[in-house]
């Protein structure tokens, strides 16, 4: 089994920063792009940045100069430094990646976390 487990979220005030993290583990052959989605009430979930396992990022329009994804390949691990927070960056964070897994060795496929919260006050 495969499991990606978040932490970081929280409350903190507009312009604060906070930093997201998700270790992936259990049986991974092979791990491919790790990412982070958003997910706010009334919404959609939105791409907020991913990164292949060769370092190459692509952001969402609203972390656009304001967050940086980054990973640890040796851990598992993927980062979400968040800067200038605004009231609207508030919803719920997805980690995401895409891997192989020694129960299915020829299927890539996609899994979650469970989800972190971050609320930004005005």
């Amino acid at each position: 089994q495969v499991q990606l487990v978040e932490s970081g979220g929280g409350l903190v005030q507009a312009g604060e920063s906070l930093r997201l993290s998700c270790a992936a583990s259990g049986s991974i052959l092979k791990l491919n792009d790790m990412g982070w989605y958003r997910q706010a009430p009334g919404k959609q979930r939105e791409l907020v940045a991913s990164i292949t396992n060769g370092g190459f990022t692509n952001y969402g329009d609203p972390a656009k100069g304001r967050f940086t994804i980054s990973r640890d390949n040796a851990a598992k691990t993927v980062y979400l430094q968040m800067n200038s927070l605004k009231p609207e960056d508030t919803a719920v964070y997805y980690c995401n990646a895409n891997l192989k897994s020694w129960d299915n060795k020829f299927i890539l496929r996609d899994y979650w976390g469970q989800g972190t919260q971050v609320t930004v006050s005005s």
